[in-house]
């Protein structure tokens, strides 16, 4: 018998409404199979349009009103509203006739139009086809006859063409670029809009064309500031930025230092950092923070050249600021020495001394120290900087350190070294910026020095930290684990300024980021553990620790303990009982023993089958704790077992301590298979439960585990399934 046939429905077609102005909408059914063009001529008809070929259909959402294609028509849903406008071409070529022959009002107001048309790729295509672009141009350059409406508009149309692509950024003229940068000197004299296009197309000239030489030469780093100073508006001020950007990253090395030396005077800087920062806002700030923050690339990959006598007389500052009062005398033989007054072997070893109490792995010429890149040169820039400039909290760090009797010194200058490499690389020093980042930092723009503060503000931060480790020499990485950390958190928080980040950082001890590990080592522990795949891998698990539990406790019993005697309800002194379990789990053999002896299975003469038991009975159920007299922690320790016996009917016992009573009763209760419910039970099973989850989860550190699996795919509509060969 053949199977009847399932019908399926067709996933090609779409329901949709088609909208005219001062038209009643049509529904209808769009097959994706078939040409749009074929489609749009049925659309006409059903509204006794002849031309179709100058109509297409347009999305209509707020978010969403670009011109429907083969390309993009896949975008079309069930459901979906599409309105029948002019096609881009016939729009296109109507918008030329206006630019070209209207009359200003209504270029203006076609210009108005264009602004939003632009952003459609199709009409963008149509419109440069057009030499719609080139009107533009000509329009922008003719500033005597152009109004301010037209001027505005027309920027915002070219910039909005030209974010397509499609057209080279070599095509506009010197002349383009002149009024360009006209109308940024005389931003006040022109609308808000004009200064913000006039800039967006002055970044794109420096980056994507040859042009950029003459903006360089033409617009100040004045100017820029100047706006950056007077103008509110978030769109001209990021722009401003942007354009900033585009000069820097174009400039040679002198240029890019010049720039950010103009740019870090404290008016600028201000200026620069402003109110209400958007996320483009602040894109842009990342991005010149890390152009500036490069120029000391060149001194990070920097190697310490033997004959640089700048460094030399560095290092050699950095020894007399830490013992001025020491070395005085011996300045002049080192002086005497570099002259080639000979004895250098001797002069060597007696600064060596010095150059080991400031950290340094080699003392005897520190100068190799600084041979590795990164940090290259940079570090003993920093450190000369901090010790000039806080030469107090410098020569106390290095003189409470070169003194210690015991292994727990922070050595400065190794230390040091390091810790430059590490804040390279938090800062990513030497990298582009990144494309979407937004890693922004105010407080690099506070300060004349920023990167050199903020070492400083460090150094200070990695000896304190360094105590409180009370670390040694093999903790060096540990510590720089812990410090690289404390810098990172307070980096999240954003500091305003470096004084800022100084509270801040000084918040962040060891013992609080200890804290604050384990918080969040707990945390993510707890949110795993509600995922569904931890949940049923606790259930698999489960079973397996409680029968481990279990084993523990008969062996326990197996190895017996010794309980101390009670006479209604009274300890007897030094009398003692012993019960211990049998190896095959069926008997429980007790007697009486001394203090100090444990008696072997033999020498315990009575015996409990444990198929008599008939009962576990704990704390004052207990006979043996009927007595009002009896102290409350004998009877939260009593536990008894009733069997059937014609002398007693209980075997009655008071465990030592609260564990060996959680492990009998818990033994007992295996051995009537009962459940195990003690409070060291529940300690044990959630400890080791934890434990072998942990295990089984190694491979996945780092990953997150959702809460819910992801959905299982619904079955296609239909199982006719192409393979090509």
């Amino acid at each position: 018998m053949i199977p009847k046939k399932t019908t399926v429905k067709d996933s090609h077609i779409v329901k949709i409404a088609v909208e005219r102005e001062n038209h009643m909408a049509q529904l209808i059914n769009l097959d994706q199979r078939h040409p749009l063009a074929s489609k749009i001529q049925d659309i006409c008809n059903g509204w006794a349009i002849s031309d179709h070929q100058n109509y297409a259909l347009q999305f209509c959402e707020s978010n969403n009103q670009k011109y429907v294609t083969e390309k993009n028509r896949n975008e079309i849903k069930n459901g979906s509203v599409l309105r029948l406008q002019y096609s881009p071409s016939k729009t296109a070529s109507d918008a030329m006739e206006v630019l070209l022959n209207g009359n200003p009002q209504e270029k203006a107001q076609r210009l108005k139009e264009l602004t939003s048309l632009s952003t459609d790729h199709t009409f963008a295509l149509e419109f440069i086809k057009e030499k719609g672009l080139d009107t533009l141009i000509k329009m922008i350059e003719d500033g005597g006859q152009t109004n301010e409406d037209i001027l505005k508009y027309s920027l915002a149309s070219f910039v909005e063409l030209m974010e397509h692509g499609t057209v080279s950024w070599e095509v506009p003229e010197n002349s383009f670029v002149a009024r360009n940068i006209e109308i940024v000197r005389n931003f006040q004299k022109y609308p808000t809009n004009c200064g913000e296009s006039a800039l967006s197309n002055l970044e794109n000239i420096v980056m994507c064309s040859n042009k950029h030489v003459l903006v360089a030469e033409d617009i100040k780093l004045q100017d820029i500031l100047r706006l950056l100073q007077e103008v509110n508006s978030p769109v001209m001020r990021q722009n401003a930025i942007a354009l900033l950007n585009a000069l820097f990253v174009k400039a040679d090395e002198a240029r890019r230092r010049t720039i950010a030396h103009t740019i870090s005077a404290k008016q600028f800087r201000l200026a620069l950092i402003g109110n209400g920062l958007g996320t483009e806002m602040t894109h842009q700030l990342y991005v010149l923070q890390t152009l500036t923050l490069g120029l000391l690339e060149k001194r990070m990959r920097m190697k310490m050249n033997a004959q640089d006598q700048d460094a030399h007389e560095k290092i050699k500052e950095l020894r007399r600021i830490a013992f001025d009062d020491h070395t005085n005398a011996l300045n002049q033989n080192d002086d005497h020495i570099r002259r080639g007054g000979g004895g250098s072997g001797a002069g060597n070893v007696n600064f060596s001394q010095y150059y080991k109490k400031l950290g340094f792995k080699c003392d005897i010429n520190p100068a190799q120290d600084f041979i590795e890149t990164p940090p290259g040169i940079l570090a003993l820039d920093c450190m000369v900087y901090f010790a000039r400039n806080y030469t107090q909290q410098y020569a106390k760090i290095v003189r409470e350190n070169s003194c210690r009797a015991d292994e727990h010194e922070c050595p400065f200058g190794r230390t040091s070294i390091e810790l430059v490499k590490v804040l390279c690389d938090i800062l990513r020093i030497g990298e582009p910026p990144a494309e979407q980042s937004g890693d922004f930092q105010p407080m690099f723009f506070t300060h004349d020095s920023p990167f050199e503060e903020f070492f400083c503000i460090c150094v200070i931060t990695l000896n304190r930290t360094w105590k409180d480790m009370r670390a040694t020499a093999e903790d060096f990485t540990t510590t720089f684990s812990v410090v690289r950390e404390q810098i990172q958190r307070t980096l999240k928080l954003r500091p305003e300024n470096l004084e800022d980040f100084r509270n801040k950082i000084a918040l962040l001890t060891y013992q609080q980021i200890t804290t604050l590990r384990q918080q969040e080592r707990t945390s993510k522990e707890e949110c795993d553990s509600t995922a569904s795949a931890i949940v049923k891998l606790k259930e698999k698990i489960s079973p397996h620790i409680l029968e481990l539990i279990k084993q523990q406790r008969l062996s326990f019993l197996v190895e017996g303990t010794r309980f101390a005697k009670y006479l209604r309800g009274t300890r007897t002194k030094d009398k003692f009982w012993y019960a211990r379990l049998s190896p095959n789990h069926k008997v429980i053999h007790y007697g009486d023993c001394d203090e100090k002896n444990i008696p072997t299975m033999e020498e315990l003469p009575k015996k409990l089958p444990i198929s008599e038991i008939k009962q576990l009975l704990e704390g004052k159920e207990c006979p043996h704790m009927k007595e009002t007299r009896i102290r409350k922690s004998a009877v939260n320790l009593a536990f008894s077992i009733t069997f059937e016996n014609m002398e007693h009917s209980t075997l009655d016992f008071v465990a030592p301590d609260e564990s060996i009573f959680n492990y009998w009763t818990d033994g007992i209760n295996a051995l009537l298979c009962q459940p195990m419910v003690s409070k060291q039970k529940n300690e044990d099973f959630d400890t080791l439960l934890s434990m072998e989850i942990k295990l089984r989860l190694l491979d996945t550190e780092g990953v997150d585990i959702s809460k819910d699996p992801p959905p299982i795919p619904e079955d296609p509509e239909n199982y006719d399934f192409c393979f090509e060969s």
